[in-house]
């Protein structure tokens, strides 16, 4: 299980699971491991935030919890559930046999149906338990699909890194997860739960950076088509469009056009593979005829200037 004591080491244990970012990234990263403090991570969707903790959580060789966030998720789903249907089968079962007759039965009954056996575990609570790899990594992610009364909730548990359950007691994590949680800022989170953080705004790559990342991503792509994929992606960034094309865009776009066997963009190979990089049909229809044409042109006009 590889260690990191440096932000250089964290750059490094970053890039061995094919995640490429650059120093102020892995300087928030370090000090959220050196410090114990969660990382927030903030920025448009597909800039890679969710990748970060799943490469973290391989280069330092400790498990993965995801806590995928929506709307009406509560407490109870973050945290445990008691395996209902278990339970009655363990009371129509103790009803049958006798068990359950007298004072004495029933309470041996109440404490076998809100023991351990019939506690289901989720996120928030398995996050708690480390293994004999250590603290796991602890992946909050959207948070801002959930709602503030969660938020409430996830502060106290982040600040004291335990759960109480009403039938057991509090559980206190012996070593604090590594936390990371993820927003794409469809609304604005709380201040009080950002200031429990350290905060970074994951952006779009710039040039160089995102070649860099579709050759650890797509290592089969010759160096032309890779510059001329990520050329017309940074392109296409700049035109209106209701969702601008992420990272995680351009990669499957690459991998697409390898699919086909296609060695250099054109006009046609664009219109064919746009739903690799565009999810809506109104930019889609926007690309069609001379549209691509003309932002291939562009990004192809500006690989000659460089």
């Amino acid at each position: 299980m590889q260690q990191a004591q440096t932000i250089d080491q964290v750059q490094q244990i970053l890039s061995g699971q094919g995640y490429v970012c650059g120093r102020a990234l892995a300087t928030v990263v370090f000090l959220s491991l050196k410090l114990g403090r969660p990382l927030f991570l903030e920025g448009e969707a597909g800039t890679g935030k969710t990748e970060i903790a799943k490469a973290l959580a391989a280069g330092l060789g400790r498990r993965l919890i995801r806590l995928q966030c929506y709307e009406g998720l509560d407490a109870a789903s973050a945290v445990y559930e008691w395996n209902f249907a278990a339970q009655m089968v363990a009371i129509r079962t103790a009803e049958v046999s006798g068990e359950a007759a007298g004072a004495a039965g029933r309470v041996a009954l109440q404490n076998e149906l809100f023991s351990a056996d019939y506690l289901i575990e989720r996120p928030l609570l398995q996050a708690m338990r480390p293994d004999e790899r250590g603290a796991p990594v602890l992946l909050i992610d959207e948070l801002d699909r959930t709602d503030e009364p969660f938020e409430a909730f996830l502060l106290e548990a982040l600040s004291d890194f335990q759960v109480t359950i009403p039938e057991l007691g509090t559980i206190h994590a012996p070593e604090p997860p590594i936390v990371v949680l993820t927003s794409n800022r469809t609304r604005e989170v709380h201040d009080a739960l950002k200031r429990r953080c350290l905060y970074h705004w994951v952006d779009y790559p710039d040039f160089s950076r995102e070649v860099e990342i579709l050759n650890a991503r797509a290592p089969e792509a010759s160096q032309q088509l890779s510059r001329e994929i990520v050329a017309f992606v940074q392109a296409l960034r700049t035109e209106d469009l209701f969702k601008k094309p992420g990272v995680a865009e351009t990669i499957d776009w690459a991998n697409c056009l390898l699919a086909l066997d296609v060695i250099a963009l054109s006009p046609e190979v664009i219109a064919d593979t746009l739903g690799a990089i565009l999810k809506y049909q109104d930019d889609i229809a926007r690309l069609q005829g001379s549209e691509a044409k003309r932002i291939l042109d562009q990004a192809r006009a500006s690989l000659d200037a460089a």
